[in-house]
């Protein structure tokens, strides 16, 4: 079966080192050489263009608008203040004076030319944070629990996330060679006669893993990281009651969630991942390791579009995947301890820990944070960080947390968030801080349609509907992506809107609040009318018949207006 040809330019990069040094000496254009486009992603990069003027320019016979988003790595979303205020003047200086908190608890960067991608990567590395493997046919960014009620044990899961994205960082030398030791310390690989020496993948070997990979932590009963939409995931269990609760007993396992799918193509979907059994701390790296050295050896390099891990163990059956592992790991896991999740949503406002620290959740819309009008995030925030003696704590919601924070500081803390408008977490409906949106236009390549510069006007357009059927304080989750790729989550959202083309997005309904059940289509190629015209009428119905506490996502499934997704498997 021939490979695709993504395969092929990694297989011939040198360990991912391609021409990009001789793409960034390249001034004729702002742009990559074709190949370097791929090679980039695995150096935490990627390379857009204006879309907004993208026409224009053709007219003009000028080259695309080229410009660069660049993705910083947090692991567990944790950040110190020093690194926030080295990545605000980066931001500043040779982005386009805003940051961009993801659903993977990382930055983005928007915005940066081609002159300006060394001087930047080389300042995200002197803070000591890396953009290596932010991007790519790797593991990204592994995602953690911001605040559980217990510090002991989100030290704990939260130390298990770092060393595990350290273990499956990749090992080339090409990007200090390329970012950090400057230019010509080694030639480019079509320059030599033979291959290099010392290079070595011992986990994703010199092509890498067939697509993305994405691994998250979570402390019950929080579910912000959407376990369940990850390839791997790892459900903290602490001692059983009656014991130390503020140990870890381990983690219940589970594999094979992911998002992505493809309009018309119904070989491609949304899937939740399996519960497979449970694992003590100190096995979670070998379980990692296995895990993705099977996606490595099993996965599909022919069809990218079927290249993820859930397409792997559907192929080939769960029972096939869990033998394998466990003949790789040398031992079996554990039956899987029980749990419940109840929310996927950020807990606002302030928050106490049972080490006497307090830790403030703010809501950055679409998680853009910028100076607009009497809401300056950008500048509040550099305020905080030059100040703060705790860290920052990304959630996988687009948010942050002014995290670590000793009593006598809250009103210090509180004095600049209100100077800054930083307080809408207290004003805003709880629609709106559950609702998400990916990037979208003018600069996602993948965008089929609006996400984050239009869902702000249209939750003000549902909310007067919730306010109309008294169902504004009502939280319900909602979330928007430019296209099917899945960036938001959107198929683990109460309503999902997803992208079909200009002013058209494909309407999901009926997941569940705690992110165990995935929504169903219910409209094609819907218009905001459509939208608004079908929400009014669910919206009625869930006012009149709801029962006490019903999420309407439940609501929806209990009344047979949507089909049941299945479930998350449960441990029995």
């Amino acid at each position: 079966m021939a490979l695709t040809a993504v395969e092929g330019i990694k297989a011939r990069s040198d360990f991912l080192r391609g021409s990009i040094v001789a793409s960034l000496a390249d001034t004729a254009t702002g742009a990559l050489a074709p190949d370097d486009t791929q090679l980039s992603k695995f150096h935490g990069f990627y390379q857009q263009d204006d879309r907004d003027v993208r026409e224009e320019r053709r007219r003009r016979v000028l080259e695309p608008d080229y410009q660069f988003m660049i993705r910083a790595r947090v692991p567990g979303g944790v950040c110190t203040p020093r690194q926030w205020l080295a990545l605000d003047a980066i931001a500043r200086t040779w982005a386009n004076g805003t940051l961009r908190l993801t659903t993977r608890q990382a930055f983005q960067l928007h915005g940066v030319l081609k002159r300006n991608l060394k001087a930047s990567i080389g300042a995200i590395n002197e803070s000591l944070l890396d953009t290596l493997a932010a991007c790519g046919d790797v593991n990204s960014n592994v995602l953690c629990t911001a605040v559980p009620e217990r510090s002991a044990v989100h030290r704990q899961v939260y130390a298990l996330a770092v060393a595990v994205s350290q273990h499956l960082t990749p090992r080339t030398t090409a990007y200090h060679e390329i970012w950090l030791e400057g230019e010509g310390s080694r030639v480019n690989v079509a320059s030599r006669a033979e291959p290099p020496r010392g290079d070595a993948e011992p986990i994703y070997g010199p092509t890498y893993l067939p697509r993305k990979f994405k691994m998250g932590f979570a402390v019950p009963p929080r579910n912000e990281v959407d376990l369940f939409a990850q390839d791997l995931g790892f459900i903290a269990v602490p001692e059983s009651a009656g014991r130390d609760n503020s140990k870890l007993e381990g983690f219940n396992v589970t594999v094979g969630g992911g998002m992505g799918a493809t309009h018309a193509d119904a070989s491609t979907y949304p899937r939740l991942a399996d519960v497979i059994g449970f694992c003590t701390p100190d096995r979670v790296i070998a379980v990692s390791e296995a895990v993705v050295t099977i996606q490595r050896d099993f996965g599909d390099r022919s069809e990218r579009k079927h290249a993820r891990l859930k397409y792997t163990i559907d192929d080939r059956g769960l029972d096939w995947f869990r033998t394998l592992l466990e003949q790789r790991l040398g031992f079996a896991l554990e039956p899987a301890r029980p749990f419940a999740f109840t929310h996927t949503g950020d807990q606002y406002g302030w928050q106490r820990t049972d080490d006497d620290r307090w830790h403030l959740t703010l809501f950055i819309e679409n998680g853009r944070i910028e100076d607009r009008d009497a809401a300056r995030q950008l500048t509040g925030l550099r305020a905080i960080a030059q100040v703060h003696r705790g860290e920052f704590r990304l959630t996988a919601n687009q948010n942050v947390v002014i995290a670590g924070v000793a009593g006598r500081d809250r009103a210090g803390i509180d004095r600049l968030v209100s100077e800054h408008g930083l307080e809408s977490y207290r004003e805003v409906s709880p629609l709106r801080l559950h609702s998400l949106a990916c990037v979208g236009f003018p600069t996602c390549g993948l965008a089929m349609a609006e996400s984050e510069r239009y869902l702000p006007a249209l939750v003000g357009r549902v909310e007067a509907l919730l306010e109309r059927h008294d169902l504004r304080q009502q939280a319900i989750t909602l979330r928007m992506t430019g296209c099917p790729n899945g960036c938001a989550r959107p198929y683990l959202a109460e309503i999902g809107l997803v992208g079909k083309g200009p002013g058209l997005y494909n309407l999901h309904l009926g997941a569940a609040f705690d992110g165990t059940r995935l929504s169903r289509l219910w409209r094609e190629s819907v218009d905001e009318q459509s939208l608004l015209d079908e929400l009014d009428g669910l919206f009625g119905a869930y006012a009149a018949g709801r029962d006490s506490g019903e999420a309407f996502g439940d609501f929806l499934v209990r009344t047979g207006r949507i089909d049941a997704a299945p479930p998350a498997a449960r441990p029995q």
